[in-house]
């Protein structure tokens, strides 16, 4: 049977993965607390409907940052995805512009950033194509990078700032998870990190790889960098987000990393009312992590979202049916918020106010 949600590609997909690639996509870190609560925390806020509204030719559509967007969801990036299925990041970013749909290609990528471009960048109907980066060490590779993907036709640098270090992910270790060689083809070219002399008593973490980890002189370092404009993902907190507005940052990703680096940090959805009241319409706010049914993403946009990304299941669409599976797994997310905002009162988008959630009407 054809899966009807994303919870039947996630189901299936675990039956195909092998399981280290599954520990990978699907793990969280530590107890995995925080990889459960997202989704718990999208669940556990109710709907309150309106009825009797007129919904005749509604739509879906928006616009983010100079595109237009069949409605307002993105395939956040995702790395190493040929360990999924053989069409990879490029079956990806191919799904997303034929369903309208924005695509973040990430560094890690196992297809090159310039393929992905070139096989969406001049489609019309697509929506944003974006580039995720994780700040290398090596300032001239880095130089060399921003040129390629600007080169390439990306519309803008989103910057992980949520992961200096990776999280303790006792999954993966446990499946003994490890990146084949020549997967991460964006990186080719990068040397490894020059080695720093320790002392016994030295951290390796302290003292070595966090002092090649971006601060926020480096996100001044960026804007100089690239005439691409920068989106900040995985801020949680207010005040960061108001440093970030300050430093230039042209929109912010509310995200913990899918619970894969911090476990029990707050649920994406706690931290989202917080982050929008603090950027006050200045720039957009994006939010991801748990997102699985087209409610999630109409609470997300209540909240004061201006879309939602989704990660893991565009991989287990990936898995189960390749570049068809993820059209699908898109198409089904929208048919779901389409159908949520009906039976809530919403013919648009600007509809969907924060009533829905408290019933304050």
């Amino acid at each position: 049977m054809k899966p009807v949600n994303l919870l039947d590609y996630a189901i299936r997909a675990s039956e195909r993965l092998d399981a280290a690639a599954l520990a990978h996509f699907d793990g969280g870190a530590a107890d995995e607390h925080t990889l459960r609560e997202n989704a718990r925390a999208w669940a556990d806020i109710p709907l309150w409907p309106r009825v009797l509204r007129p919904l005749a030719h509604g739509h879906a559509g928006t616009h983010l940052l100079g595109r237009t967007m069949t409605f307002p969801m993105l395939l956040a990036p995702v790395a190493h995805q040929r360990l999924a299925h053989a069409d990879a990041e490029l079956g990806s970013a191919l799904a997303a512009a034929s369903q309208g749909a924005g695509f973040v290609l990430s560094t890690q990528s196992s297809v090159s950033l310039e393929t992905v471009a070139a096989a969406v960048r001049d489609d019309p109907e697509r929506g944003p194509l974006w580039f995720q980066l994780y700040w290398p060490h090596d300032g001239g590779f880095l130089r060399e990078l921003l040129g390629r993907v600007e080169n390439a036709g990306f519309e803008a640098i989103v910057l992980t700032v949520d992961a200096p270090t990776s999280g303790a992910r006792d999954r993966e270790r446990r499946a003994g998870f490890q990146v084949p060689a020549g997967l991460q083809v964006n990186l080719a070219g990068l040397g490894p990190r020059p080695a720093r002399p320790m002392s016994a008593r030295q951290s390796p973490l302290f003292d070595d790889l966090l002092c090649d980890a971006p601060t926020w002189d480096d996100l001044t370092t960026l804007r100089g960098l690239t005439t691409l404009p920068i989106l900040l993902k995985g801020v949680l907190r207010s005040d960061d987000a108001r440093q970030a507005i300050a430093a230039g940052a042209a929109g912010l990703v509310v995200s913990n990393h899918g619970g894969r680096t911090l476990d029990t940090a707050v649920a994406t959805a706690r931290a989202l009312p917080r982050i929008v009241d603090a950027v006050a319409g200045a720039v957009p706010v994006l939010v991801d992590g748990g997102i699985r049914r087209g409610t999630d993403v109409l609470k997300a946009l209540a909240l004061g979202a201006d879309a939602v990304l989704v990660g893991r299941p565009q991989v287990h669409a990936l898995t189960v049916a390749g570049a068809q599976g993820v059209a699908h797994m898109i198409r089904l997310l929208r048919d779901e918020l389409e159908i949520a905002m009906a039976l809530c009162g919403c013919a648009t988008l600007a509809d969907i106010e924060p009533s829905l959630l408290d019933g304050a009407g």
